[in-house]
């Protein structure tokens, strides 16, 4: 985890200026996507209610390299997979098949090792990071069935980015934010502190727009801790959630969280714990008398320091905020660049069918959709010049997903985990290969 600087000290600065990041062309704070439309106008009447699910920490290549829809693996003439990472020995990790879900290994994804794994955009870092060999680790179909079956179904995006080469905080911060304003690690001390231009909840209610947020246990709008404290109402649980997809009472915007300790797939949980959660969630949605009216976002926080082969690009930096960082012993960077891949879909009726959406997205995308929809003013340069995901949407006609499509059962639907006492310590046989292509 990066070292943050110590009170009364100006960490050192990587980042833009304000003139860079007041670039020519790029909208700004507080400007709003449609300017001839007062603010709060409801340019997208089709969709009714947002919904948000974001689970923890697994790259794009960790669950959906083998997909076979989007940028995935390379595979060889037999089709296996051939990406692979150097290791400090000088050999070489190739890519493995983890059939245990319970992710044993100690797989890392903090600013220094993010940065490390990324190795100044040749992705050749994982194993010689602490994640080790367990980073090279995938999931298929036959651990996550129903995930699969979703995305060979709902658009998918393979060029969707977190938000921040960072661990969780940072990542969900720009998720409310569209900034981490400054944090670089999962830090429970950060959570009083208030982003300088406020939240989306404020711009929702400022417009009299509904929100809540679902939670199986703690709220992860926790992590801005001002939010839930001062919308106590708006924080409710899981069964308030299903009783209100069922009776279609779902407000405008919904973000949903599954059990932290056991359902939201962070390592080592099982994978399945997950799937059948969110399962449950899609499923409703779909059951429900809103379905005709409903978008579903879902994705994850970061990567996790599972291994991704698609460099993250440059972003627009949200603000002149640095990360609170020294260099050295911490890896340089600033707020100027995505994070890793990670699993993305777009789950609606309006959804297109057979689409692969390769615009780059992130995390703040899922603002510009909502600001898009109700003509809500930007909190930062980052939101602001985010694209936003209606190109996975085709709002003319009668949509192609109106009755709800039959999708595969997750692979552990029961809710308790089906992971052996002892898990393995070691990836199996084949997954180091000393002339394996070093395919990034």
């Amino acid at each position: 985890m990066a070292a943050c600087s110590s009170p009364g000290t100006t960490p050192t600065t990587h980042g833009p200026t304000t003139s860079a990041v007041a670039a020519a062309g790029r909208r700004r704070p507080g400007s709003v996507p449609d300017p001839r439309l007062p603010q709060g106008t409801d340019t997208v009447p089709q969709i009714e209610h947002i919904v948000v699910l974001m689970q923890e920490n697994h790259s794009y290549d960790n669950y959906f390299g083998m997909l076979g829809r989007g940028d995935g693996f390379t595979l060889d003439a037999q089709g296996i997979p051939v990406n692979a990472n150097p290791d400090p020995s000088g050999g070489s990790v190739r890519v493995f098949h983890e059939t245990d879900t319970c992710q044993p290994g100690a797989v890392n994804q903090s600013w220094d090792n993010s940065h490390i794994q990324f190795d100044g955009g040749r992705n050749d870092g994982f194993v010689r990071s602490a994640s080790g060999v367990w980073a090279m680790a995938y999931f298929d179909q036959s651990e996550i069935p129903f995930y699969y079956s979703l995305g060979r179904t709902f658009p998918l995006a393979d060029r969707y980015f977190c938000s921040v080469l960072a661990q969780t905080y940072p990542n969900r911060r720009f998720l409310l934010a569209g900034t981490a304003f400054g944090l670089v690690s999962t830090d429970l001390s950060s959570v009083s502190q208030n982003p300088p231009n406020g939240t989306i909840f404020d711009r929702l209610n400022a417009h009299g727009i509904s929100w809540k947020s679902y939670a199986s246990n703690v709220s992860t709008l926790f992590i801005i801790a001002s939010v839930p404290r001062g919308n106590p109402k708006n924080i409710t649980t899981m069964p308030r959630f299903f009783a209100d997809a069922a009776a279609g009472t779902l407000p405008s915007v919904s973000f949903v969280d599954s059990n932290i300790f056991t359902g939201d797939e962070e390592n080592p949980q099982d994978v399945q714990l997950g799937e059948a959660f969110i399962s449950s969630v899609v499923q409703a949605l779909m059951a429900g008398p809103a379905w005709s009216k409903t978008m579903i976002v879902w994705t994850y926080d970061e990567h996790g320091g599972y291994y991704d082969h698609v460099p993250p690009p440059a972003a627009v930096p949200p603000d002149t905020i640095p990360p609170d960082i020294r260099v050295p012993p911490d890896q340089p960077g600033a707020y100027d660049r995505y994070g890793f891949r990670v699993p993305t879909l777009v789950i609606s009726p309006y959804a297109r069918p057979d689409f692969v959406s390769h615009t780059v997205y992130d995390h703040t995308s899922i603002l510009k959709t909502i600001e898009r929809k109700w003509n809500l003013p930007a909190m930062t340069f980052r939101d602001a010049n985010a694209n936003d995901l209606f190109d996975c949407l085709d709002l003319t006609g009668r949509p192609a997903f109106l009755e709800p499509p039959t999708l595969d059962a997750p692979g552990n639907p029961t809710g308790v985990s089906r992971c052996p006492a002892t898990a393995p310590t070691a990836p199996p046989p084949g997954a180091f290969v000393a002339s394996a292509p070093s395919t990034t």
